[in-house]
């Protein structure tokens, strides 16, 4: 090929490529860290059990248990996300409940397993020193791990929860005598009859949904929520948990005894050897009432009593400023 016909292509292709076709686009901006919280979500191997984790936030770990038992971490969000602006949040499913493995054999639901769980989780995600906050039977949940663990821990936050399964279920027990006597005689009724196999066949391995309207509609609510109740409420949608877990943990017999192997929960006279700070919160009117929150301020040194106002079991949800603020004050001192 000539030489001036080499040098006409040559030419002719550079000046199409910087006249014709465009320069690639600049990458968008990316929006300023401090106010973005992408989530990450996965799963720890925890002794043989996958554990389901959710973790967003900038700041020191907060690991937050759930109650239950056989819940999940979601009736935590959104109220807790404010939390995420000044502390890293993880959040898990326990065993067996939500996003968690099951187990086969409902013998390895105890809270025993559980604490080892969390230590997984904790261990495996590399956290480091935590402060652990347990909401209701997630309270017991994280008391236990504190009586083995405590040295893992810079803070412990113990919501709406109990140390003595004998004090709560005497709780209960005046509970049910403060009923209308119509709804305490339609809840013994259906007790007596039996709770489980009950119904059409999808319907025999959980309470029946009277039962769920009779005990967590008539029953607890009253306990449940003060200034905000939740309109979305649905007595029957508590019954969507881990029944086989709930069966072994709480028991067979209804809402208001607990004989399931959380009768191990027995940590009051234990808990005078927790010397990590300790906040305890509670609503003014909460279904794990305010006595019990009061009688393990009175065995953990140095612990923090917090009394929300005209708040239920779900203080965060009655009050999510206050308790918020309440739990952020205190991790932070």
């Amino acid at each position: 090929m000539p030489r001036r016909l080499l040098f006409w292509l040559v030419t002719s292709t550079l000046l199409a490529i910087s006249c014709g076709q465009p320069s690639p686009s600049p990458a968008p901006p990316q929006a300023s860290s401090p106010n973005v919280f992408k989530s990450e979500d996965g799963y720890v191997d925890a002794n043989g059990v996958l554990i389901y984790y959710k973790a967003f936030g900038s700041g020191r770990p907060l690991l937050i248990v759930h109650g239950g038992p056989g819940a999940s971490h979601d009736y935590f969000l959104p109220y807790l996300a404010p939390l995420a602006r000044t502390n890293r949040l993880i959040f898990i499913d326990e065993r067996g409940s939500g996003q968690s493995q099951k187990l086969d054999d409902p013998a390895g639901y105890t809270i025993e397993n559980m604490v080892e769980d969390v230590e997984g989780v904790r261990q495996q995600l590399g956290l480091g020193e935590v402060s652990l906050l347990g909401h209701s039977f997630g309270g017991a949940l994280v008391q236990a791990y504190a009586l083995k663990y405590q040295s893992h821990l810079t803070h412990l936050i113990l919501a709406s929860t109990f140390a003595s399964t004998k004090g709560l279920n005497a709780f209960f027990q005046q509970m049910k005598a403060k009923m209308t006597p119509e709804v305490r005689a339609h809840i013994d009724r259906l007790e007596k009859q039996g709770l489980f196999g009950q119904g059409k066949d999808y319907e025999k391995h959980r309470y029946p949904a009277e039962y769920m309207v009779a005990a967590w509609g008539d029953g607890y609510f009253p306990y449940l929520y003060g200034r905000r109740p939740d309109p979305n409420f649905d007595p029957a949608g508590m019954g969507n948990m881990s029944w086989d877990l709930y069966r072994q943990m709480w028991g067979s017999h209804g809402e208001f005894v607990i004989d399931g192997n959380l009768t191990s929960v027995e940590y009051t006279d234990r808990l005078g050897s927790i010397k990590v700070p300790t906040l305890i919160t509670v609503g003014d009117h909460d279904e794990l009432d305010p006595s019990l929150a009061r009688d393990m301020q009175q065995h953990i040194p140095g612990s923090q009593l917090v009394v929300l106002p005209e708040s239920g079991h779900m203080t965060f949800v009655d009050q999510p400023d206050l308790f918020n603020r309440t739990v952020n004050d205190f991790v932070h001192k």
